[in-house]
């Protein structure tokens, strides 16, 4: 059964649509001096950089398929000082809010506990590999200049990766636990056949 695209994944994938054509045509128009005014450049570069952000993290996502992390990692389990930090951000007001990309890999009709929680890992692995591609975003003053625009291009960049990062540390546990349970009730059903 083919998979429905999320509006998300729909709305990421037309703008990227847009900006291919956006950047391609006012980089030819401005490089070959054909109509060199700085709004055709800058309108260029914007396109390119919201390009470059949204094509990597969709690329990002499909070659994350290939190393799948595992909830149990070290690198996933949740740190002391996490909950408290969730309180003070309010993570419950707004995690419900927050942009899907796949909702179907959430969906505890459709998968496990387990499939969620490997779920919740890749998008919390994708998320970390985008904030590693938003600060690639610092080499673009490089070709084009203007430091402090890229920078802040950076910082939302990463912050706005930064929300699903805390939006699946924050659920993960819950999920975790109802796992542990559903196991301890397996292990008590097997010892009293």
């Amino acid at each position: 059964m083919k998979r429905k695209v999320s509006a998300s994944a729909l709305f990421m994938y037309v703008v990227i649509f847009f900006c291919i054509i956006g950047c391609t045509a006012c980089f030819a128009l401005y490089y070959t001096d054909i109509w060199p005014y700085t709004a055709v450049l800058w309108t260029g570069i914007t396109t390119f950089t919201i390009l470059y952000h949204f094509g990597g993290r969709i690329l990002l996502g499909k070659l994350t398929v290939l190393f799948p992390p595992h909830y149990r990692a070290f690198w996933f389990r949740q740190r002391r000082f996490e909950k408290k930090l969730y309180v003070l951000l309010r993570v419950r007001k707004w995690k419900n809010k927050v942009l899907t990309f796949d909702p179907d890999a959430f969906d505890l009709s459709k998968h496990s506990y387990d499939e969620v929680a490997l779920a919740m890992t890749k998008a919390e692995t994708d998320h970390w590999f985008n904030e590693l591609l938003s600060l690639t975003t610092l080499f673009f003053p490089l070709i084009w200049g203007q430091f402090w625009l890229f920078f802040g291009v950076t910082i939302i960049a990463m912050l706005f990766d930064a929300q699903f990062i805390v939006v699946q540390r924050y659920n993960r546990p819950l999920i975790l636990r109802i796992i542990q349970r559903q196991k301890r009730q397996e292990e008590k059903n097997s010892l009293h056949v």
